[in-house]
């Protein structure tokens, strides 16, 4: 199985503010450049069959990082050690010739990577169906969308399991089809013990596919541990950019790291589910639900926008909204004062399970804009079996199931469509 031990990898670029800095320094006349890092002093270990999540802004250094492990850039300082075999998907088109078609490609590519042409020729069948590009594949690379590149690189990659597989940012480039389809690849290799190193923008991905996620910023790792908690400290910080505010990060004394950060100009006081009337920390699938908060304005405010999150217990999003888009977002408020809002819905079609509800007060549409204080998994509850039927998920839909006889149609009574959520 295949392992990965990074220590104190950098990766710097020479600056020259002269443009005669170059000449001069090939003359032997002294040095004339800056260092500029992308990486620096990077280090962790991925034990096989994890899978790393490794998340950031743009220009944080994630594709070099990438490019360092692989071995496609050289290390400034460090060293990076990878076991057993490696496929990568780096950059769009990384390794293919233009000139030449996807099925020369793949033989190109496949010989880096270690398959021999005997086995590519047996694999080829099952690279043209997953890549699914048709005759494109006898076609010239140059003639191919980004699309179609991504496809056939995706494939190629992955059509012997490998033990460490190497994924950035290249598949967002592709249609929402395949995308579904290389996750699904993705997991499976997971499930026989592939280690994983996946660069994502997408919070949901990581959390999915993901054990551990790694927060780069400014090429220094800035934090190393599970996806959710990673990932909300990442949008604390993406709000922070635009705000002085310090990003606090707890641990409940139920398990789990709470995130709340902002610049309190207004703070929230209090969160409570109620269920019949009175607080609650469970409820039955399909029951009506009240989600009330009460804040403080500290300082005048031209506009206060108060939004809810609901999570699942790996922390994908199930369902969110706020004031702005509801249209009931308060303006012109004096500093002392309070305020209590709630969110009420006619039926919480939740399917059974954990959840957690994130809070944020802010101006605007989203709390990145302006952001007062934003306490993520604030509450925590569970969702019981309720009148309905079983089933699986994160919704409980209201469904009617008919027979009809053998040959005939089935009986055309429409599907119920669930009560709709009320909130107000």
């Amino acid at each position: 199985m295949g392992h990965l031990s990074v220590h104190n990898l950098g990766k710097a670029y020479k600056r020259y503010p002269r443009n005669w800095g170059r000449l001069a320094e090939w003359l032997g006349l002294g040095t004339h450049h800056d260092l500029n890092w992308v990486v620096r002093d990077v280090s962790f270990d991925v034990a096989p069959g994890e899978s790393v999540g490794i998340v950031g802004a743009n220009g944080a250094g994630k594709s070099t990082l990438l490019k360092l492990i692989t071995g496609t850039v050289r290390a400034t300082t460090g060293s990076c050690e990878v076991g057993g075999r490696t496929a990568a998907l780096l950059e769009l088109g990384l390794g293919f010739h233009p000139h030449f078609t996807g099925r020369q490609n793949v033989y190109m590519a496949g010989h880096i990577l270690g398959i021999t042409s005997d086995r590519l020729g047996i694999l080829m069948p099952d690279i043209e169906a997953f890549a699914e590009i048709g005759d494109y594949i006898d076609q010239p690379v140059r003639t191919y969308s980004s699309g179609m590149q991504v496809r056939l690189a995706f494939s190629v990659a992955t059509a012997v399991r490998p033990d460490v597989l190497i994924v950035d940012e290249a598949l967002s480039v592709g249609d929402t089809y395949f995308q579904h389809k290389s996750f699904d690849r993705i997991r499976r290799f997971r499930g026989d013990g592939t280690t994983l190193l996946f660069v994502s923008h997408s919070a949901e991905a990581v959390k999915t596919l993901c054990d551990r996620a790694i927060l780069l910023d400014r090429g220094a790792l800035l934090r190393d541990g599970s996806p959710d908690a990673v990932m909300d400290y990442y949008n604390g910080l993406i709000a922070a950019k635009r705000a002085d505010h310090e990003i606090r990060q707890t641990r409940r004394s139920t398990g789990g790291v709470t995130t709340r950060s902002g610049s309190a100009e207004a703070t929230i006081r209090s969160i409570e589910m109620r269920v019949r009337g009175e607080p609650a920390s469970s409820i039955r699938s399909g029951e009506p639900a009240i989600f009330r908060i009460e804040a403080d304005v500290n300082v005048p405010l031209p506009e206060l926008t108060v939004g809810i999150l609901i999570r699942d217990r790996v922390g994908n999003d199930v369902f969110g909204t706020n004031t702005h888009h509801l249209g009931t977002s308060r303006r012109d408020l004096p500093a002392g004062e309070d305020l209590a809002i709630e969110f009420e819905f006619a039926a919480l079609a939740l399917g059974l399970g954990s959840y957690s509800i994130s809070v944020a007060l802010h101006s605007g549409s989203q709390h990145t804009s302006r952001n007062y204080d934003w306490w993520d998994r604030a509450v925590v509850f569970q969702v019981l079996q309720g009148r309905g039927p079983v089933s699986v998920g994160v919704c409980a839909l209201d469904v009617h199931a008919s027979w009809g006889a053998n040959g005939s149609h089935p009986d055309t009574s429409p599907v119920r469509a669930p009560e709709s959520l009320r909130i107000r």
